[in-house]
């Protein structure tokens, strides 16, 4: 996939700001999974979980609000009200940001087995 004219930061860089964000706020399990050649769809998965709906919304805002400050901005959002199962959908690379009894049961990682996983500072 090629970097969209309008985020002034790489995939790479954004995924590294969304793990920096995350890890700010004690995000729990986080994975960061390489897709490149294996989905058309985007390059990188974020996969994070919060401790309660509440923790997952706030881990969401801040992942929005430093990639903001960098000048990238989510294409899409969706579940941020509820918080059970957040995306944030940045083209390149999305964030997926869980309720631990949520991300049990879609099991991404799972899903995505033969994606290798990229690892990060924590």
């Amino acid at each position: 996939m090629t970097v969209r004219t309008e985020h002034p930061i790489t995939p790479r860089e954004g995924v590294e700001a969304a793990v920096a964000a995350i890890e700010d706020l004690r995000g729990r399990e986080l994975r960061v999974l390489d897709l490149r050649g294996l989905s058309e769809a985007t390059d990188y998965f974020v996969i994070a979980s919060g401790t309660s709906d509440a923790h997952v919304r706030g881990i969401a805002d801040s992942v929005v609000e430093k990639l903001h400050r960098r000048g990238a901005r989510a294409h899409h959002v969706e579940g941020l009200p509820g918080g059970r199962w957040v995306l944030l959908d940045f083209v390149d690379f999305v964030v997926h940001l869980f309720h631990p009894e949520t991300r049990s049961f879609y099991q991404l990682e799972r899903l995505w087995g033969d994606a290798p996983e990229i690892k990060t500072g924590a």
